[in-house]
């Protein structure tokens, strides 16, 4: 495989940016040896919390593909790689302890051929987070992704999941668990709930070596047939779609913090060259989740060597391709004036006499 795709964030060596995120898929031991048998350069493990609650809401779990023109398509159609994923999902069920043993094993099998198997924490409260990160540390894995994005969190009751869009808070959270953990630290970022910028710099400030940018969104899809909301509830939205939107906040968060700061890329890659647009937002490294559920882990091997064609077309390397278009990126005020472009974008009628 190519060298161009080698890259890292801080201390740790990637073998390429691509990185399986947290799902159904990594909850066992199987679904974990697949993600890096893949080619992915690592694995985030499916996440735990304290809360029986949250658990539990694996039971209730629903999944919807949705296309574009918003129907819902089977699984495994052949429209189903353009459709969002429309999801109520849960947290792991395995005792923590067996869990996070089974984490560990992989991680070290991983570290043999440079890769990692990250533990995931979806942030409930403060006391119950430290309790499971010193149990991480305990473990001996050497990655912790601490999620205080996710969608969930808008449906449940409060403290099973919680979303942290205070920076101040967010801060202190971080440097609570930093203390408890002094290997490689990343905070994942909500997609909702304002700006987030406030919130990436928090986690910087609180000891984080990276964040990732942006957790899902939440949606609900009426069904024009059962007169009922798709699924029955509000779920987590992704897709295709989400792609320019991540892109601008990672871009914006280059911005904010600074070129030398790690940002991982989440909610919207399907493919090789969605990677390589994360890239050029400013993303070290990108998360795929949903086109894994939806596609197989293959969906991680396709990526990966359509990341490294590209790369080679461009002899480009991907460190050099991180931030290339967000640092190219101009505001409103920059704009050439050109008077009457816009009628080359209405419908005729608009420009009758």
């Amino acid at each position: 495989m190519s060298d161009r795709l080698a890259t890292r964030i801080g201390d740790l060596a990637l073998a390429n940016p691509i990185i399986c995120g947290s799902g159904e898929h990594t909850m066992t031991a199987a679904g974990l040896r697949a993600a890096l048998a893949s080619g992915a350069a690592g694995v985030i493990s499916k996440s735990i919390n304290e809360t029986a609650a949250a658990a539990a809401q694996l039971d209730i779990a629903d999944y919807a593909l949705v296309s574009p023109d918003n129907r819902v398509v089977p699984w495994g159609a052949p429209e189903a790689g353009a459709a969002g994923l429309l999801c109520r999902s849960g947290l792991q069920q395995i005792p923590v302890d067996e869990w996070l043993a089974t984490v560990a094993v992989a991680d070290r099998l991983a570290a043999q051929d440079g890769r990692f198997v990250a533990a995931s924490i979806v942030y409930g409260g403060l006391e119950g987070a430290l309790e499971l990160t010193r149990r991480i540390h305990r473990a001996g894995i050497r990655v912790l992704e601490f999620n205080v994005g996710s969608p969930q969190a808008t449906e449940v009751k409060p403290g099973v999941v919680t979303i942290e869009s205070d920076a101040a808070r967010l801060r202190a959270i971080v440097a609570a668990v930093r203390a408890e953990f002094p290997r490689t630290l990343w905070v994942k970022l909500p997609g909702i709930g304002g700006d987030i910028l406030p919130l990436a710099r928090a986690a910087r400030e609180g000891g984080a070596e990276a964040v990732g940018m942006v957790g899902r969104f939440v949606g609900m899809l009426p069904d024009v047939e059962t007169l009922a909301p798709v699924l029955g509830t509000a779920a987590g939205f992704s897709g295709p779609w989400a792609l320019p939107i991540s892109c601008r906040w990672v871009a914006q968060a280059r911005a904010a913090l600074g070129g030398d700061f790690p940002i991982i890329g989440t909610n919207g890659a399907r493919n090789g060259l969605d990677v390589a647009r994360f890239l050029l937002a400013g993303a070290t490294a990108v998360e795929m989740t949903s086109a894994v559920l939806q596609s197989g882990f293959g969906a991680l091997t396709a990526a990966r060597d359509e990341l490294a064609a590209y790369l080679d077309r461009k002899a480009l390397t991907a460190p050099a391709l991180v931030g290339q278009a967000a640092d190219r990126m101009q505001g409103y005020a920059q704009q050439v004036a050109r008077p009457g472009h816009w009628r080359g974008f209405v419908p005729q009628e608009t420009l009758a006499p």
